[in-house]
C-alpha cells in the first residue's frame, strides 16, 4: 500500500508501439529486408513526408520524426 506505480511513457516519434510486433522493431524488418542504398532512399523519402506534411498534420512531432530517419541513415 502506498506504492507509487511508475507509468512508462510511450515513445511516439522514436518507438510507437504499434510498430513493435513479436519482439521486433518494424524499422529493423525493413533495414533487413532492403539493401544499403533501398534503405537510405526509404529513410530519405520518410524525412521529406515528415517534413512535408508537418504544417498541416503532426507540427511538431513530424519534424522530431523527420529527424530520426536522417539518424537511421547516419547510423548505418
Amino acid at each position: 500500500m502506498g506504492r507509487s506505480v511508475m507509468k512508462k511513457k510511450i515513445d511516439m516519434v522514436n518507438s510507437p508501439p504499434h510498430y513493435l510486433k513479436g519482439g521486433l522493431e518494424c524499422i529493423d524488418v525493413i533495414r533487413a529486408a532492403l539493401t544499403d542504398e533501398e534503405f537510405r532512399g526509404y529513410c530519405k523519402g520518410n524525412n521529406i513526408k515528415y517534413v512535408y506534411r508537418e504544417r498541416d498534420k503532426g507540427k511538431d512531432e513530424d519534424l522530431k520524426k523527420a529527424r530520426v530517419y536522417l539518424k537511421y541513415i547516419e547510423d548505418k
